[in-house]
């Protein structure tokens, strides 16, 4: 069984607290390492105020050489990596390998935007007390920040918080979960290696009431949060005067109108709602399609889920493995027989075996249900009908979330439509809302989350604007 210390401050370590970690799919322990205590957490505080100077003082090109080396390392070692991640979150290989290659994207994103940090001249004379004086904008490291990641992203959800705060010349410590910290524990190793300020960066996974001081504590100047609404909205009330970034998820919707590509809407659809089981906070979780088409594409797409291969992640063959943990199945098991209980009608799956819980079709849902109305998680996706393209937009927006939307139509007055009206983050045209590249402002509305993530709108974030006006004459 491997081992995996925590990073603490630049310094590898063990505590009083082991941490087993196993496989969802075969529930084998193949991994140990430690929870993080408050002295630890202390520590990891203390040393990264004490490298705050020293990364707000990083050049710009070192902060490139830095985030450009590091993305090479996760390409270097890829394959290796990706079988980690998939054995301690479940997710086939072929996603894992996908995280391992948009994680290296996401650092050297992250160096290009070093290289353009935010900045403004400002005239100053556009009234007669300012003639004669000019004014600079320049932005500052906010300082200390805090990093949650969920487990469904182990890696390349760390990475957003951790690649920007880099960029940006922020210390910074990231919480992963306690199911996936493997991913960013191996980070920590290539992270060492770089030429970072120590303390710059600790990574270790806690308790819950241990890593609480990561949102209460004054000492750390912003938090960066990906997961639930419920503990999202929880912790911005906890965090006091620190910034706060939230993306909280969602129960993304599709239409799909009588001009769109069918095979490209049903393709994308399936892979968009069924990978990595759906356990994706964008992953489809409703689709609304025009009645003529209707029958056509719900036989379709029926018959292409139906095909999907399940077996052990490792296995590059593999299209859906097991959920997280049979908790998980057990409460998607629950809302999917509340649904039929309530009038909603089972088009394919609805059954679980063990963690495993099949890719599952409903359709004559409500939006009250809560296979609709809340973030189901899980390989279920519901299919009903729209007459016209207004009442599909509506569907959209009945909702507490907005985090991104797909619409498959080949209709310019609709597409704009779709733009202007629907009350979401990001409008995905012919593709699906789980469409997402790591430099792109990703965020959501309402439930979904609170400030924008992606390279470039993640730096400004993490930093300060400073005003100065000086004479010039």
């Amino acid at each position: 069984m491997n081992e995996y210390q925590i990073y603490v401050g630049g310094k590898f370590l063990k505590t009083d607290t082991p941490l087993l970690v196993s496989n969802p799919y075969n529930k084998e322990v193949f991994a140990q390492t430690w929870l993080a205590g408050s002295a630890e957490v202390n520590a990891a505080i203390e040393a990264g105020l004490s490298a705050e100077e020293a990364m707000a003082s990083l050049p710009v090109y070192k902060r490139y050489e830095i985030l450009h080396q590091l993305s090479e390392a996760l390409k270097a070692d890829r394959e290796r990596l990706a079988r980690i991640l998939s054995q301690e979150s479940g997710k086939p290989l072929r996603y894992a390998l996908g995280e391992l290659d948009r994680g290296a994207q996401t650092f050297q994103a992250a160096a290009e935007e070093s290289k353009r940090l935010p900045g403004e001249y400002i005239s100053i004379d556009w009234t007669p007390a300012g003639k004669g004086k000019e004014g600079w904008v320049k932005y500052f490291p906010v300082g200390l920040m805090a990093g949650i990641a969920p487990f469904n992203f182990p890696l390349n959800l760390a990475l957003h918080k951790i690649a920007p705060a880099i960029a940006a010349g922020n210390p910074v410590i990231l919480k992963p979960a306690r199911s996936t910290p493997l991913s960013v524990l191996e980070l920590a190793k290539i992270l060492d290696q770089s030429d970072l300020p120590k303390g710059a960066v600790s990574i270790f996974p806690t308790d819950r009431e241990t890593g609480k001081q990561l949102v209460t504590d004054g000492r750390i100047k912003m938090l960066s949060f990906t997961g639930s609404p419920a503990v999202g909205w929880k912790m911005k009330q906890e965090a006091g005067k620190k910034k706060v970034l939230l993306e909280l998820g969602g129960n993304a919707g599709v239409i799909v109108t009588d001009t769109a590509n069918i095979d490209l809407a049903v393709n994308r659809c399936v892979v968009g709602g069924y990978a990595y089981s759906g356990q994706v906070c964008i992953h489809v979780q409703r689709i609304y399609v025009q009645d003529r088409i209707f029958d056509d594409f719900a036989a379709f797409f029926t018959e292409k889920v139906k095909n999907l291969k399940f077996g052990d992640p490792l296995d590059p063959e593999t299209e859906i493995s097991v959920m997280i943990d049979e908790e998980n199945a057990q409460r998607v098991q629950k809302w999917v027989n509340e649904s039929v209980d309530e009038g909603a009608r089972v088009l394919l799956g609805g059954k679980r075996r063990g963690a495993y819980f099949e890719p599952t079709v409903l359709t004559k849902t409500t939006s009250s249900m809560k296979v609709c109305a809340l973030e189901v998680f899980g390989p279920v996706v519901t299919l009903e009908k729209f007459s016209d393209f207004d009442q599909a937009v509506d569907f959209i927006n009945d909702s507490r979330y907005g985090l991104q939307a797909g619409v498959f139509t080949n209709k310019l007055d609709e597409m704009n439509k779709a733009f202007n009206r629907l009350k979401v983050g990001g409008v995905i045209i012919n593709d699906v809302p789980m469409f997402r590249v790591d430099h792109m402002p990703y965020g959501g509305v309402k439930d979904s989350g609170f400030g924008r993530e992606g390279l470039k709108y993640s730096i400004r974030e993490m930093m300060e604007p400073r005003l100065l006006v000086k004479n010039i004459l």
